[in-house]
């Protein structure tokens, strides 16, 4: 029977055995609330279900107390539930024991003879070297994405979860995947433990796709919230979103409600999320910016950043850092400044040697350092010049000029004879009748796509599906996906709100039944098929009745803004310019002419300024080449393939190849609790990412998958392989070898990151009866080869070897152990400190001449600094596991 919880009790998580020695803070029948001094960490568990091991230390041992001093226990003691532990003529409570301690259960398993086989050690130590690179890794939350490689937004995500606090506007054109940036940057923040607490603001009609896009993609499990949840959640008198660690919600919810924003507000976040923020305006507005102010990361994503004019696009700036946006008309200066920033960096990619006054001027930027040697050193005077001086730092913005991969625009502009009955309708009804592609039709609103698909009923046998602002979401979510059906509706009508963040690639015929004002939002629509990944060329069909308003704006669009066939740069500035000659059209040719006379005037204005620029700081080939690298090699790794395959079959997980890297696992009954997404019908995967992504059935198996971590977890934090015995059939061992490994870690907040410098760190020892360090000689893949499952309890029962021999060989393996870890925390040290005095060096050099980072982002990486030496100094090692090999 399980020992019942009581506060002051000392217990280490099974799970996390590196967060140190747990105190609880309170227990009822149902749940136990642990703090983790060292880590600074507190969690809750069901009593019933807590990966918790209870803390007691025998006669013999050593502990400290909270200040660090020692004591050799000499006899143990309880009172009323707790421990004390007596020596030296003193007494310690429990709930004074140091929060670094170790806990030596392996031995104590051993001594019981609780013995497993050769073949456990030698798995649990994989693991431990498994899980200490899966830490470590820089890839680490990048890897378990169903997504493509991509390097433009593996550089944008790479740059934005490095960083402190990250705040960024996400501004990538459409269909370049802001939304995959913005998961792989959440992905990596939440894996490694920087965040934990997670809000997602949306336009309603984006929240269920947001929620499969991060389930499917991120194996993230999000909890949707609006009205009806909030009042359940609340009956108890609490704050609903307390209740749920990452949450994704409707902006409506929060701007229509004082009291939900309040409550949003007060529950606390570590990373704040909002789409489509060109929308944030008035309640919304102010709601975000009071939650921006409150949290310390913060993602806003548009695809069309200028859609409110430069005021607007000002405005969400200011909500990543008001201190760096102050004011519009210094932000309009600076943006000037930007064309002869622009001019130097073309200077730098151009294969002509520099000219001596370009040259002089990039010194004078630069310093003298990099001034001296421009010509030998192009490409990091390059990226110097665009950290220092461009507009990246709040801001990425990748253009499909920079970005290969994406289809022709087939502009079929379609001019029909006016009559009393729509002429678009039949029109539409022979496009359907001449193909038998799947159509997607936008038009403004709910009314006309109703319209649409009653007017189409007499004309063409078709199945055809509606979506708009009148269908609950779950309807909208079920049209949508039956248009994605292969056997499913060919045509899908949609109103305006179908133009935005929704993903139709797999279609490649756009009818565009009457056409917006705004160009971004033209574009919008366009955006829906031609994306990334889209395999066909798109084919855009403009129908509209000859001589009336629909004809001028489909040939203003056409003619003079080349709109439908071309990506369109500064439509807003375009629109206000010609507003008032749309409305009044007059002379038609005079305002095609004059609108692409500007267009090209525009365009030759902004490829000198602010957006090459942008562009050249949004995707930078090269500081994305090495994690590419490192995220293919992690994809072809067939290390992680056996080793994983070898776990399973360990736990036992049933497994049957049924393709190329793929399989189907099938759960043993109560493993289905204890591994994230295998349930009692099993599980299909696949460790192929090109098969994973054809095939949306099979779940991509990686290491961040939480499959793969539970399956880690159930074997290091069960014990599993800690206290093993073997026998070596081989006369020329010695008669007795110990091989014992002790882990390294170092207990400190999740924040720091602490792994990214020294994750828990297997150290391996083998020593003999004598003493003799034979780690070198006997590595651990000749003993796990040699030796054989053997009964070793008869030789453990002898007093000499228990009393004597097995802790005289410990002491010595301990002491090989502690000798070897100093060099070992001196790397990771040396390691902090170059990674961090360099970014803070480069923030420094920033600051000189750049106000876009602040003197809070350098004292907030001082700060990180010291607190990371200060724990990295606190680490200490546990005895993880003992193999006892005997020649038999």
């Amino acid at each position: 029977m399980k020992e019942p919880f009581l506060p002051g009790q000392r217990w280490i998580s099974r799970t996390e055995p590196d967060l140190g020695l747990g105190t609880v803070r309170q227990a009822t029948d149902r749940s136990v609330t642990v703090h983790f001094g060292a880590a600074g960490e507190t969690r809750t568990y069901a009593s019933d279900q807590a990966p918790l091991r209870r803390v007691e230390y025998q006669a013999g041992d050593t502990v400290r107390d909270r200040e660090d001093r020692s004591l050799v226990v000499e006899a143990v003691a309880r009172r009323a539930g707790l421990l004390v532990y007596r020596g030296g003529g003193r007494e310690l409570a429990e709930a004074d024991l140091g929060d670094r301690l170790a806990f030596s259960d392996p031995l104590q398993r051993l001594l019981a003879g609780d013995l497993e086989e050769p073949g456990a050690f030698a798995l649990r130590v994989a693991a431990l070297e498994w899980q200490h690179r899966r830490r470590k890794s820089p890839a680490r939350g990048f890897a378990g994405g169903r997504v493509e490689l991509l390097p433009h937004q593996l550089h944008i995500a790479s740059e934005v979860a490095g960083r402190l606090a990250p705040r960024v506007l996400l501004a990538d054109e459409v269909g370049l995947g802001k939304t995959i940036e913005a998961c792989l940057i959440l992905h990596r923040l939440l894996l490694t433990g920087r965040a934990a607490r997670v809000l997602i603001l949306l336009p309603d009609s984006l929240v269920h796709q947001w929620f499969l896009e991060l389930y499917r993609r991120f194996n993230l499990w999000f909890h949707i919230y609006d009205e009806d949840r909030c009042r359940a959640l609340e009956a108890g008198g609490a704050n609903p979103f307390l209740d749920d660690q990452l949450v994704l919600c409707g902006l409506g919810l929060l701007a229509g409600s004082p009291e939900r924003a309040r409550q949003a507000l007060e529950a606390g976040w570590d990373l704040l999320v909002v789409d489509e923020a060109h929308h944030l305006e008035g309640a919304a507005y102010a709601l975000v910016e009071a939650l921006g102010a409150a949290v310390p990361s913060l993602l806003l994503l548009t695809a069309t950043p200028e859609q409110l004019g430069v005021p607007g696009h000002f405005a969400r700036l200011r909500l990543l850092d008001p201190h760096r946006f102050p004011d519009l008309d210094a932000y309009l200066r600076q943006a000037d400044d930007y064309r002869a920033i622009a001019d130097l960096a073309a200077g730098l990619l151009a294969p002509e040697p520099l000219p001596p006054p370009q040259a002089a001027a990039l010194a004078a930027l630069l310093g003298p350092d990099l001034g001296a040697r421009l010509e030998e050193s192009r490409p990091e005077a390059l990226n110097a010049l665009l950290d220092r001086h461009g507009t990246g730092r709040a801001m990425f913005r990748n253009t499909r000029a920079a970005v290969a991969g994406f289809p022709a625009r087939i502009v079929h502009l379609a001019p029909l004879e006016p009559s009393p009955r729509d002429p678009r309708l039949d029109w539409l009804a022979d496009l359907l009748r001449s193909t038998g592609d799947k159509v997607l039709l936008i038009c403004s609103t709910r009314a006309q796509a109703e319209a649409i698909a009653q007017g189409l009923k007499p004309r063409v046998r078709v199945k055809a599906a509606v979506f708009h602002e009148g269908l609950t979401l779950v309807q909208r979510d079920r049209n949508a996906a039956w248009f994605a059906e292969p056997g499913g509706a060919r045509i899908l009508l949609c109103s305006e709100i179908g133009s935005e963040g929704r993903n139709f690639q797999f279609a490649h015929h756009l009818v565009l039944y009457d056409l917006p004002l705004d160009p971004d939002v033209l574009e919008q629509r366009i955006g829906r098929l031609d994306r990334i990944g889209q395999a066909r060329d798109v084919e855009i069909h403009v129908p509209y009745p000859r001589g009336g308003a629909h004809e001028v704006l489909a040939r203003w669009y056409h003619e003079g803004l080349d709109a439908f066939r071309t990506h369109l740069h500064g439509g807003r500035e375009l629109l206000e310019r010609f507003r008032d000659r749309l409305a009044a059209p007059g002379d038609v040719e005079g305002l095609v002419e004059a609108t692409r006379a500007a267009r090209e005037e525009l365009r030759a204005r902004l490829e000198r300024g602010r957006d090459r620029l942008l562009e050249l700081n949004s995707f930078r080939p090269g500081a994305s080449a090495a994690l590419l690298d490192e995220l293919r090699r992690l994809d072809g790794d067939r290390a992680l393939e056996g080793f994983l395959l070898t776990l399973f079959d360990r736990l036992p997980v049933d497994v049957e190849e049924v393709g190329p890297r793929t399989y189907q696992l099938g759960s043993m009954g109560v493993l289905a609790e204890a591994l994230p997404g295998l349930s009692a019908d099993g599980l299909t995967v696949t460790f192929d990412r090109e098969r994973a992504l054809a095939r949306e059935e099979l779940q991509f198996l990686t290491w961040d998958h939480p499959l793969v971590s539970g399956a880690l977890d159930l074997l290091l934090g069960g014990g599993g392989g800690t206290s093993c015995f073997g026998r070596w059939p081989d006369p020329k061992a010695s008669a007795l070898y110990l091989e014992a490994v002790y882990v390294l870690a170092c207990a400190a907040p999740p924040q720091l990151h602490v792994d990214r410098f020294l994750p828990p760190t297997p150290l391996r020892v083998v020593v003999d009866a004598q003493g003799r360090d034979l780690t070198a000689a006997l590595p651990r893949a000749l003993l796990a080869r040699s030796a054989r499952p053997a009964a070793g309890q008869g030789l453990l029962a002898r007093p000499e070897v228990r009393q004597e021999l097995l802790p005289r060989m410990l002491a010595r393996a301990g002491g090989l152990a502690e000798a070897r870890a100093p060099r070992l925390l001196a790397k990771a040290r040396q390691d902090l400190a170059a990674h961090l005095d360099r970014e803070i060096e480069r923030l420094r050099a920033l600051r000189r001449v750049n106000g876009g980072v602040s003197e809070g982002d350098i004292e907030g990486l001082l700060h990180q600094k010291a607190a990371l030496d200060t724990h990295l100094r606190e680490a200490r090692l546990r005895l993880d596991a003992i193999h006892l090999v005997h020649r038999g």
